[in-house]
């Protein structure tokens, strides 16, 4: 199991201030020293925390695969395309929202992401879906040509009570089980953290996990490096043999 980490949030404290520092390409080189095996950046169309030129850096200088969160709108596919990061995550967006608030209507908006998928996939670039737990969306992902779906964590991260957040693992268990008869690789990944990420990754179905915030919030206080550090160790815990 992978373990690709954000660094959305190290940008986004960049510009509380509007200023040059910290560097989100600093915080990743110092993500990969703790055992990150990937960098994932969200590349939003309002520019709220990555910019267009940490994409250009990370992808110059990153050792490990760059994963590139964005809208499948047709600015943002020219700018993967000309960018080529290892991996698109293909995610639903709106400006209003603090982050991510759910996985694509992949129902409705089939048609344009088979696009997406499509002209990425014919750029060299691997395309995942960004899908709440939904053995519907599981299906419906793999009818538009998808290879590969990210199930949302945030209602299991977010459930009040160990009862509603059973009742949510057992629904991402059985779409990430679903995706895999169908020949989907199957991540993971939003609102996890130290305290919730043991259940997640003892589901050996799931091939990577992305998280974010909960590795930043913990690299404030003990440094990059020892945040993921910690992460890796809690998943290597529950994927031992």
């Amino acid at each position: 199991m992978i373990l690709s980490v954000n660094v959305d949030h190290v940008a986004t404290l960049r510009q509380a201030r509007l200023g040059l520092e910290p560097v989100p390409a600093a915080a990743a080189v110092l993500a990969v020293l703790g055992g990150a095996d990937g960098i994932t950046v969200h590349l939003r169309e309002d520019r709220r925390h990555i910019n267009d030129s940490d994409l250009a850096i990370l992808r110059q200088m990153l050792t490990v695969p760059l994963n590139l969160e964005m809208a499948a709108t047709e600015e943002m596919i020219e700018k993967a395309i000309l960018t080529m990061p290892d991996m698109v995550t293909l995610v639903p967006e709106k400006r209003q929202e603090l982050t991510t608030e759910g996985g694509l209507d992949v129902s409705s908006q089939g048609e344009r992401l088979k696009h997406a998928i499509k002209r990425l996939h014919d750029a060299g670039i691997e395309v995942s879906l960004f899908v709440n737990p939904s053995i519907k969306d599981i299906e419906e992902s793999h009818s538009i040509g998808a290879p590969m779906v990210e199930i949302h964590t945030g209602t299991y991260a977010d459930a009040p009570t160990p009862h509603q957040a059973r009742q949510e693992l057992d629904k991402i268990l059985a779409a990430v089980q679903r995706a895999v008869q169908l020949g989907l690789k199957a991540n993971a990944g939003h609102g996890l953290n130290y305290h919730n990420i043991q259940a997640i990754a003892g589901i050996r179905e799931i091939s990577g996990l992305y998280i974010g915030h909960g590795i930043v919030s913990r690299a404030v206080l003990i440094g990059m490096d020892n945040a993921v550090r910690q992460m890796k160790n809690l998943i290597t815990q529950v994927r031992r043999p």
